[in-house]
């Protein structure tokens, strides 16, 4: 276990991170919530004591856990420790036996469920009964983290990513060059976008496709090869994981961001979008229609389509390309809800809101 870059100071809170936290090679929306929430809250006067923990989390190694064990039994009873759901949620025989001792937060980024394995949704669900507090990203999955693992509600929270401000896109012509920020998986639903622009071949567009390609190298295979299959290779560009001024550039030359995700707490990289003013299609699934939300006066910055259907998103695709009006509409929208997205900083006071509770627990 090693100290990161934030504001050791007695008293304070233990933050558990994972240990790419900062690798820019493994880009991740739990990575970023992590690190600027730790930002924020240092910003805030809050003493903060990062702790990033190395490890093939959720599924650790041996070292790994045996680390993470030592970390925890050297804090002092009564620490206030908030950990990432990844580096907990898989090892509840080294975090429970602590728990009764420390006062714990978990924070879930992705409820383990998703990762399609019993047992590690068995395993989840033991650590975190054992917290004092359970943090969820959106309101939608803190009520399903309720449902599926008959948690106390008073127990649970919902403390929501905030949104960096910037600059508004510039654009490629307003209509043809689509975005996709997303890790090359299955659940992000990179194989539905490829064969949704199949069927809108005869128009013109380009696609970038930002995220890593390593998380499931057999299904960013199955991706390439839809492509090639299609004949797409000159128009959907794989550009792997970009950060800082390369992800910026891929941003502000976009006229649309797509998510054709399977499932989805919150979607960080819809507010990403919105904050640059550019309109989003996204599947109709879990936590994005809140993210997405909407513009004042009612109207959604963007398009909604049935998760899993390459012909409905096909077609939302088709009326963005086709239908200057519609294009209008949605940019105003998108313009329009940028002015009302949180920051970090109403994140930091709802965390710092949950880590007081904590103070009230007896350990």
């Amino acid at each position: 276990m090693t100290g990161g870059t934030a504001f050791a100071a007695p008293g304070g809170t233990a933050f558990v991170v994972p240990g790419d936290i900062d690798d820019p090679d493994v880009p991740s929306g739990g990575n970023v919530y992590d690190r600027r929430l730790c930002r924020a809250l240092a910003a805030a006067g809050r003493p903060v004591r990062e702790i990033a923990a190395p490890g093939s989390w959720p599924r650790p190694g041996a070292a790994a856990r045996a680390g993470l064990g030592r970390f925890l039994a050297a804090l002092p009873d009564g620490t206030a420790v908030l950990m990432d759901g990844l580096v907990a949620c898989g090892v509840p025989d080294v975090v429970v036996p602590h728990a009764s001792r420390l006062r714990l937060a978990v924070l879930v980024h992705m409820p383990l469920v998703d990762e399609g394995d019993d047992r590690l949704d068995a395993l989840e669900r033991d650590t975190l009964h054992s917290a004092a507090a359970v943090v969820a990203t959106s309101p939608w999955a803190m009520k399903r983290l309720i449902r599926h693992h008959d948690l106390d509600p008073a127990r649970v929270h919902a403390v929501p990513p905030g949104t960096d401000p910037a600059p508004l896109a510039a654009g490629t012509d307003g209509a043809s060059r689509l975005l996709c920020v997303a890790s090359v998986t299955p659940r992000k639903g990179h194989d539905v976008l490829v064969e949704a622009l199949a069927r809108v071949a005869g128009l013109p567009w380009s696609c970038v496709c930002a995220g890593p390609l390593d998380r499931d190298p057999a299904h960013a295979g199955r991706v390439r090869d839809l492509i090639a299959r299609y004949s797409l290779g000159d128009r959907v560009r794989l550009a792997g994981p970009l950060t800082g001024p390369r992800l910026a550039a891929v941003h502000d030359a976009a006229d649309l961001a797509v998510l054709p995700t399977r499932s989805e707490t919150y979607g960080m990289v819809v507010t990403e979008a919105l904050a640059r003013g550019t309109p989003v299609v996204a599947s109709d699934v879990d936590g994005v229609p809140g993210t997405l939300g909407h513009a004042p006066g009612g109207t959604v910055p963007g398009l909604l389509v049935p998760p899993d259907d390459p012909a409905a998103l096909a077609e939302a695709l088709r009326r963005w390309l086709l239908d200057p009006g519609l294009r209008d509409r949605l940019r105003d929208a998108a313009r329009r809800r940028r002015g009302t997205l949180s920051g970090w900083d109403d994140t930091s006071r709802r965390m710092a809101a949950v880590l007081d509770g904590l103070a009230e627990e007896t350990p």
